[in-house]
């Protein structure tokens, strides 16, 4: 990966770790921190989620969002968002503000408007999200014919009209996990979606227990082809595993990405209520970090760079 693409990536993590450091160790609630770290990532567009949200088929961003608090279960969730900035604090109020967990679409548009003059919350101009990068982007899985994570390399001529595997994420779904001195845990994460996904496709970003969970043993937030992690319901599992199995985070972890999804298509951040942490991923690789309150921190990429 050339530099000029690595390079704001893992500034902007090591950005983001601060802020939920400090936001920590100022007593804010895990849930709270979840909150500020992934509206930072929705604000970066290196990143598959708020302004570097991808384009649907028809040139349109349909963002996906969801939040968890460990303790409560408490939780919301939205998709369809195209006019708010951050949709993180759309699912937020979701959760806090009306007897449901998950709303969508118009009636997700609806209420964050209706939110937006008591909550500050941002609205803008569809418009706001359609960056040249993503324009690309659409361009390229148009002209091979497929759905695909986010970033691939330009495809060569003579296989264009093949089925390609898919390429190597160079953005990606944003998420964050939080576990505070305490045991308390909070799970949030934020997405674009698929390049030139169908209108109306709804990923596993905001459906609880697929993309996003947490509870009292662990915060789990996914990435990669939402219809696999929907299928192995992928962080559920992983807390369900500990739940029934008596499995540390880091093996439950492990055997659902190796064993329940197909390669290639997932990865994982978690942390459970005793500050373990593992971040596996069955793909090339996959932009991760973590940090504790007493200063340690690690930024990673590849395989060969551990973040547990």
């Amino acid at each position: 990966m050339p530099p000029e693409r690595r390079e704001p990536r893992e500034a902007a993590l090591r950005h983001c770790l601060q802020i939920g450091v400090d936001a920590i160790k100022a007593g804010r609630s895990p849930l709270d921190v979840v909150e500020l770290v992934v509206r930072e990532l929705e604000d970066n567009p290196h990143f598959n989620a708020g302004k570097g949200s991808v384009l649907t088929s028809n040139g349109t961003v349909e963002m996906e969002a969801c939040i968890m608090d460990g303790n409560t279960k408490k939780c919301g969730a939205v998709s369809g968002i195209s006019t708010v900035k951050n949709a993180i604090s759309v699912a937020k109020l979701v959760m806090e503000k009306t007897p449901h967990i998950y709303l969508g679409f118009d009636g997700a548009e609806a209420f964050a408007r209706e939110q937006a003059f008591s909550d500050g919350m941002e609205t803008v101009d569809s418009s706001h999200f359609i960056t040249p990068e993503n324009i690309e982007r659409l361009k390229q899985a148009k002209a091979a014919n497929r759905v695909q994570i986010d970033y691939t390399q330009p495809i060569p001529k003579a296989e264009e009209e093949t089925s390609l595997p898919n390429g190597d994420s160079q953005i990606g779904t944003v998420g964050c996990v939080v576990v505070d001195g305490y045991g308390n845990l909070a799970a949030a994460t934020s997405t674009g979606g698929l390049v030139n996904k169908m209108v109306g496709r709804i990923g596993d970003t905001p459906i609880i227990g697929a993309g996003t969970y947490a509870n009292s043993l662990c915060a789990v937030s996914a990435t990669g082809k939402g219809e696999a992690i929907i299928r192995a319901t992928v962080a559920r599992d992983v807390a369900a595993l500990m739940e029934y199995k008596g499995l540390s985070l880091k093996d439950a972890a492990t055997y659902v990405i190796e064993e329940c999804t197909p390669e290639r298509t997932a990865g994982l951040i978690a942390v459970s209520a005793t500050g373990e942490v593992t971040m596996p991923f069955n793909t090339v690789g996959m932009f991760r970090a973590c940090a504790t309150e007493d200063g340690d921190s690690e930024v990673a990429i590849w395989h060969d760079e551990p973040c547990d």
